[in-house]
């Protein structure tokens, strides 16, 4: 969207009457036995706890959540669509691990292809996918470095789509829960995460079902995702994500000795969030926050909306006294269509931001012609509204 053309500043202060207290520290210190660990808070990515989160370690298919990741944007900007047919390819086909036993050939759906990757881990859907969206394995991975710069993911380099190891290809703890929360807002993902079971039959000689790999959406009140890995230079990893009242929490795990010890240890860093944490909205979604003037422009007035929830996670007793203040981008450029994003929503305390979303506008925002700037100052000298 062009942003930049006549200078509109607009800042709305309201302030809650209440105190808010910040404790970083964790009530209870968790027992863990791994290489790394990290807990944090969805809607602000607070952290909550970190061990070695900035160490570097292979990540096995915790890969995948990047690789979702850039399947998932893509979806959602139209480039792509869940009913697509993908064509498998030898280079697909010929992966082991874990897979679906695709055929080279073989012709399924991209919603297919991405359940086989959050359900049943499948490298060679992952392969699929990367190459339906870039061509080949090799642009899909320059571009899935590329996204984890952007979003500031430095402890990280990828070599391919799936995780198989090499020692030029690992991430981090805090890198984890930085893509798992990026994928997250792509709330459709849960819809496959949170499957048990599933068999594909149609197209296929011999129907597959695929299980899902993440035994914790069974066995933990409140989890939904995301992405568990193994290999033995990788040893066990997960990020897990559970959502309870209006907090949700994600755990990663890094180089855990075995899969129970990984998810009780996941288990346990949710359990210490929840009975610590809860949250608050400062904004939902679609709330109109604010007015604003944009000179030259028709209409001359227009109203800012939230375009996501705002939500402030606090210490469970402490009341917060928390700002929440519309700053509108600078020279915003005429026109602007109803839904561009002109400026962002913040959740502050002094100078201390503790969540921002965007604040788009309701309606469409075009240059005044010369016909309008007549008939407005013809209504001023007649006095007509």
């Amino acid at each position: 969207m062009k942003r930049r053309i006549s200078t509109v500043i607009f800042t709305v202060i309201l302030l809650f009457m209440f105190t808010y207290q910040t404790n970083p520290a964790l009530a209870v210190e968790p027992n863990l036995n791994c290489k790394s660990a990290l807990l944090m808070e969805f809607s602000s990515g607070k952290i909550l706890y970190e061990y070695n989160a900035h160490q570097k370690l292979a990540p096995a298919s915790v890969t995948k959540i990047m690789t979702m990741l850039l399947v998932m944007e893509a979806i959602d900007s139209g480039k792509i669509k869940l009913t697509d047919k993908v064509v498998v390819s030898e280079n697909a086909k010929r992966l082991g691990g874990s897979t679906m036993y695709l055929e080279t050939g073989e012709v399924r759906t991209v919603e297919e292809l991405l359940k086989g990757a959050a359900i049943e881990s499948a490298n060679d859907a992952c392969v699929a996918l990367a190459e339906y969206l870039c061509g080949t394995e090799e642009e899909f991975v320059k571009r899935m470095n590329e996204r984890a710069k952007s979003l500031g993911m430095n402890d990280t380099h990828f070599v391919n789509c799936y995780g198989f190891y090499d020692p030029n290809h690992y991430t981090s703890a805090y890198d984890v829960a930085i893509m798992s929360r990026e994928l997250l807002k792509h709330s459709k993902i849960l819809d496959y995460t949170t499957i048990w079971m599933e068999t594909i039959s149609e197209g296929r000689k011999t129907p597959f079902t695929l299980v899902n790999r993440n035994k914790m959406i069974k066995a933990y009140k409140g989890c939904d995702g995301l992405k568990t890995g193994y290999t033995k230079e990788a040893l066990y990893c997960i990020s897990a994500t559970a959502k309870r009242g209006n907090v949700r929490l994600i755990s990663v795990i890094m180089g855990a000795p075995t899969s129970k010890e990984r998810n009780a240890m996941a288990s346990q860093l949710l359990d210490i969030g929840f009975a610590k944490y809860d949250s608050f909205d400062v904004v939902k979604k679609g709330e109109v926050v604010g007015e604003v003037r944009i000179p030259k422009a028709k209409p001359e007035s227009v109203k800012i909306i939230a375009k996501d929830n705002l939500n402030v996670i606090v210490e469970k007793g402490n009341k917060p006294n928390i700002e929440k203040k519309i700053e509108m981008f600078k020279d915003l450029k005429l026109p602007i269509n109803k839904g561009d994003t002109v400026g962002i929503v913040k959740a502050v305390e002094g100078e201390k931001v503790f969540g921002q979303v965007e604040a788009i506008v309701d309606t469409k925002v075009e240059k005044m012609k010369f016909i309008d700037t007549l008939n407005k100052v013809v209504k001023s000298f007649l006095n007509v509204k």
